[in-house]
């Protein structure tokens, strides 16, 4: 790929983990292209696996290709996007602050959000599969809304848009998606309510996505 191509993501309109690059590259102002790939099982609403296994071997979205590079995790993307394009910043210049930003994003991105990915959740069945996600977003939100509580002031880190509120909307998003009791979590309900209003996020709601099937759309 050119290095001046145009970047292309590969993201599938429920997937918080794509939700978080398009949040980003809203917030860095970079036009990209999309692909929308869904990742079903079935063939027919699985067009680009077979496409999609040579651009990400994990299959798995999103995948970014920017620069000549793909990249496929959602953290990776957002350091090399704070890295090559740094301002608007996503990372506070005081270490501290930096350093709670990246905890906050690993108890999401691999403390959370991994227990109730949709592979997971298949794999553990349509039966139990509710009450898992609910169990795990709640025991997860418990140990969130404790940090927050700590760190918050406009977001999550102070009042400062960072990393950490790019990576908590999507999640609280899967909360919703997954009918969690909130209600425990004030601090991260109305973090959520406050950057639910940002274009950033607006703009780039899964429901607004060109893969969402028209019965969720606007909603």
């Amino acid at each position: 790929m050119s290095t001046n191509t145009k970047p292309l993501l590969y993201s599938y309109w429920p997937s918080s983990c794509s939700w978080r690059v398009r949040i980003a590259l809203a917030v860095k102002k970079i036009e990209y292209d999309i692909k929308p790939t869904s990742l079903l099982s079935t063939v027919s609403e699985n067009a680009y696996t077979e496409e999609y296994r040579e651009v990400n071997p994990m299959q798995k979205v999103p995948s970014l290709q920017i620069d000549g590079h793909t990249l496929c995790d959602s953290v990776a993307i957002m350091h090399y996007l704070e890295e090559t394009r740094p301002q608007p910043a996503l990372l506070p210049q005081d270490p501290v602050k930096r350093a709670k930003v990246r905890e906050i994003v690993e108890l999401i991105s691999s403390g959370i959000q991994p227990l109730q990915n949709s592979s997971v959740l298949n794999y553990v069945g349509k039966e139990k599969s509710l009450e898992w996600a609910q169990h795990w977003i709640s025991r997860g939100f418990r140990g969130l809304e404790k940090v927050l509580s700590q760190s918050a002031g406009k977001f999550c880190v102070g009042d400062e848009l960072t990393m950490a509120d790019i990576f908590l909307v999507p999640q609280v998003g899967n909360a919703r998606r997954y009918k969690a009791d909130l209600s425990p979590y004030p601090t991260i309900v109305r973090l959520d309510q406050d950057l639910q209003k940002l274009d950033v996020v607006k703009n780039t709601h899964p429901n607004k996505q060109p893969d969402c099937p028209p019965k969720f759309a606007e909603k």
